[in-house]
């Protein structure tokens, strides 16, 4: 559908769009997800294996100031997921931001913000297939089956999970979540109990003297820090999966406020609190890439078995994070499929009302992964991780985009912003911008694999000004008889 369709109708209208669909991809939905579904997948989409693993690393490489920046790259990630649930009041959809951007910014919009979704789920769900292998190699029963095999096997149990209903893929995102909150409680509990009785860790005394005693707050000074941000991005990503989820919910006015605004007190008390007393039990230096904090500490105090428990919740994580990217892409694509951006076989139904074509899609892309898996098995995690991150980024900035030329449309009468809304625009999206582009930016300063990276960004220009020109045609068929249909 075009831009203009939906937008240059008059605000008294609405109650009459209303009974038709203003994205032709949210028809055939059931409306299976609870409440308690979509308040799970918002705190699973904001804990996931870049705290429960990737935090090791990054504490040593930038020391106590870590917990800085988990907190300001939150902060920006909550403007964006704010920023996702007013368009959601304004209009749920399971094309979520894709189908804001048709509406917003036109097609064009539309086909850059879901391709550029799809590479990031795509190469997310790459990784987490190989994070997942790396994780059942941590116990010797496994370690003869080849990386690749197990890859392959966790790639067929969660397409098999999202395939069956919404309903199950909902339970099985519910659980995660309960297991990887229960994890992040006891932990914290235990530290802080470490630090009420001043119980030795390490040999050491915890509490301020630990940051103190080496380096303070910026060991290895102020870049390290900065330049973990564009990790701890990646870290926060899926969160926008609260917009997608909001389409298959009976009560979106009720569940998406409570669960945006629940994200924020969720970033402070996981996020930054764990990672506030990880730095206050152990010296950065100890903490690595190769080892979750949490076991390191909990190693450290002789706590039985506490690496097999760990890794098993990390374990849960990555299926949580590769459950959620096939749901995800799986209804995105289906949204750019019925304007003509997509394969047309991606928005295929089955009787569960489940959009199986784009999972299918992406598990067909997660299956090249394997390859990769077997090719470099080393190198496979980071070579797609850095890939995912130019994903994520393109997705929050497209969001803030729409909610700018939302905001202006509302301003100017054509459309009506819900109670429920982003602050002081136009001030938070542009700051929320520029601080996204800088993350991209910071790149660069990664000879290794960052810059690397951002080489591929005009070959993705590319690709999809290629692929814009093979489509449009279609797009242009569709848009025709969208407008024939609703001026009927």
């Amino acid at each position: 559908m075009s831009k203009d369709a939906v937008p240059s109708a008059p605000v008294a209208a609405r109650p009459e769009a209303a009974r038709t669909p203003a994205d032709a991809g949210d028809a055939g939905y059931s409306k299976d997800l609870k409440a308690r579904h979509i308040n799970m997948i918002a705190i699973g989409g904001a804990i996931g294996t870049g705290l429960f693993l990737g935090a090791g690393g990054r504490l040593h490489t930038a020391g106590p100031a870590f917990a800085v920046a988990y907190l300001v790259c939150g902060v920006f990630a909550f403007f964006v997921v704010r920023a996702l649930g007013e368009l959601v009041l304004y209009r749920p959809s399971s094309g979520s931001f894709v189908s804001y951007a048709r509406e917003f910014l036109g097609e064009k919009g539309a086909y850059v913000a879901g391709w550029m979704y799809f590479l990031n789920w795509s190469t997310t769900g790459i990784a987490d297939i190989t994070a997942i292998a790396l994780y059942t190699h941590y116990w010797s029963m496994f370690t003869s089956i080849p990386q690749w095999v197990l890859a392959l096997i966790a790639l067929a149990v969660v397409l098999a999970v999202n395939l069956i209903s919404v309903k199950i893929f909902g339970e099985m995102e519910f659980w995660f979540s309960i297991v990887k909150v229960a994890t992040l409680v006891a932990f914290m509990l235990i530290g802080i109990f470490l630090l009420a009785t001043q119980h030795q860790v390490d040999g050491q005394t915890p509490g301020i003297s630990v940051i103190s005693d080496h380096g303070g707050l910026l060991p290895h000074g102020a870049m390290p820090a900065v330049l973990v941000m564009q990790g701890v991005i990646f870290a926060y990503a899926a969160l926008e999966l609260v917009g997608v989820a909001a389409g298959e919910t009976a009560e979106p006015e009720k569940v998406v406020p409570r669960a945006v605004n629940s994200i924020m007190w969720r970033v402070g008390l996981f996020y930054v609190g764990s990672v506030v007393l990880l730095a206050l039990l152990l010296p950065g230096s100890v903490y690595s890439a190769d080892e979750s904090p949490f076991v390191t500490v909990l190693s450290k105090i002789g706590i039985p078995a506490a690496g097999d428990v760990m890794n098993l919740v990390v374990l849960t994580a990555a299926m949580s994070s590769l459950n959620s990217g096939l749901y995800s892409t799986g209804r995105i694509l289906r949204s750019m499929a019925m304007a003509g951006s997509a394969p047309k076989f991606t928005a295929r139904m089955n009787r569960s009302q489940v959009p199986y074509g784009g999972i299918l899609l992406t598990c067909g892309v997660c299956v090249l992964g394997v390859g990769l898996n077997y090719l470099v098995p080393s190198q496979a995690f980071e070579i797609v991780l850095n890939v995912a991150s130019l994903g994520i980024v393109s997705t929050w900035v497209i969001i803030m985009i729409c909610h700018l030329v939302f905001v202006r449309r509302a301003r100017a009468g054509l459309v009506a912003r819900p109670s429920f809304q982003l602050k002081f625009s136009p001030v938070t999206e542009i700051a929320t911008i520029a601080f996204l582009l800088a993350c991209l930016g910071m790149m660069w300063n990664d000879p290794d694999v960052g810059r690397k990276t951002l080489y591929l960004v005009p070959l993705l220009a590319a690709l999809l000004i290629a692929g814009w020109f093979a489509v449009r045609r279609r797009v242009a068929t569709h848009t025709d008889e969208e407008l024939a249909r609703l001026t009927k």
